[in-house]
């Protein structure tokens, strides 16, 4: 993926170049890819949900952080919806969420994005973000979700929110929370570096071109921390990712750039992998694929990542001989891309 090193970066372009210049490629392998001019370039989905501000000066945060969604999502050219901001008449905001969901689709591969702002509370057994009328439980919020086998990112950037990570992990899930605990009940600010970070080019950190979830997530909790520090304050928010479906989270802290080094004591599966393939707006190659070859990239690439992960327990030969075959199946997408690319040049 993306977290590939520079090296096996540069061992992809010369297999895309050798078995471009040999004739190579098996043209009955692309057969169960999608080219981009036979499919459509969808684009992510964002929900967002602003909740009960409660004082005059939270409702001017929670603003701020819809705006900068909304700004966010236009620069993106994605489509959003925003829940919790209109005046209230009809449905209150928990049942327009449950039906926004109902009507989504569930089976797509293009990815659906539920950002929360706002606050919460956890009782020490029900988790809750506080919306205008009922406010949305953990619980509910995870039956919901049941039936979405989509690729989903949740991020609840709210007080309490730890809960949520642990209700909604699962496979092909990015869940991000600004608490590590339901006891971390103070107002956070996770949620509007988050905001900030999700379109700003020097949260780019392995320079791609484009700004993931991970990355954002990173950029937020290290100016989350940067931002205590200042003050000489406690920390009281200490955010939490997701993305392996163990429900167990990882604190920004365990990366070193964009890739998890430190193990937990259990010797559990780190987090972050899944993360770093959501973008909201792509670089100009990311672009050019279809949902279907994305789909396809990104689990070559986690397969290559996880390859990397038992390098140690392989010999040289075995490794390099399945990295060869994992890079040769990414290459061929690549080279799709780029013939598409010059088909499309020359038509008059």
């Amino acid at each position: 993926m993306r977290l590939i090193s520079i090296l096996i970066t540069a061992i992809l372009v010369n297999i895309v170049a050798v078995f471009s210049a040999r004739g190579q490629v098996n043209r009955s392998d692309e057969s169960t890819l999608i080219s981009s001019s036979a499919a459509k370039k969808e684009k992510p989905k964002v929900i967002i949900v602003a909740g009960a501000a409660g004082t005059t000066e939270y409702q001017a945060d929670f603003a701020r952080c819809a705006d900068f969604w909304r700004q966010a999502c236009s620069k993106a050219n994605v489509e959003y919806v925003v829940i919790g901001q209109d005046e209230v008449e009809g449905p209150n905001d928990c049942d327009i969420l449950r039906q926004t969901l109902g009507n989504e689709p569930k089976e797509t591969d293009t990815a659906l994005w539920l950002v929360f702002i706002g606050h919460g509370t956890f009782d020490s057994r029900t988790a809750k973000f506080n919306l205008r009328g009922p406010d949305l439980s953990a619980q509910d919020l995870a039956e919901w979700l049941k039936p979405f086998s989509r690729p989903l990112a949740v991020i609840n950037t709210t007080s309490s929110s730890a809960p949520f990570l642990n209700k909604l992990s699962g496979e092909n899930r990015v869940i991000i929370t600004a608490t590590k605990s339901g006891y971390e009940l103070n107002y956070t600010r996770f949620g509007q570096y988050f905001a900030d970070a999700i379109t700003d080019p020097h949260a780019d950190i392995d320079k791609d071109g484009q700004t993931s979830l991970l990355e954002a997530f990173l950029a937020a909790s290290h100016q989350v921390a940067e931002f205590y520090s200042a003050a000489g304050r406690l920390a009281t928010e200490h955010s939490l990712l997701d993305d392996n479906g163990d429900g167990l989270g990882t604190p920004a802290d365990w990366f070193l750039g964009i890739r998890p080094v430190q193990r937990a004591r259990d010797n559990a599966e780190l987090d972050g992998y899944r993360a770093h393939q959501f973008n909201l707006i792509f670089s100009e190659t990311e672009s050019k694929m279809t949902p279907q070859m994305r789909s396809e990239r990104d689990r070559i690439e986690l397969e290559v990542m996880n390859l990397r992960d038992k390098k140690e327990k392989l010999t040289e030969e075995e490794y390099f001989a399945e990295l060869e075959k994992l890079l040769y199946k990414m290459a061929q997408i690549y080279e799709q891309i780029d013939n598409t690319s010059e088909n499309t040049n020359q038509m008059p």
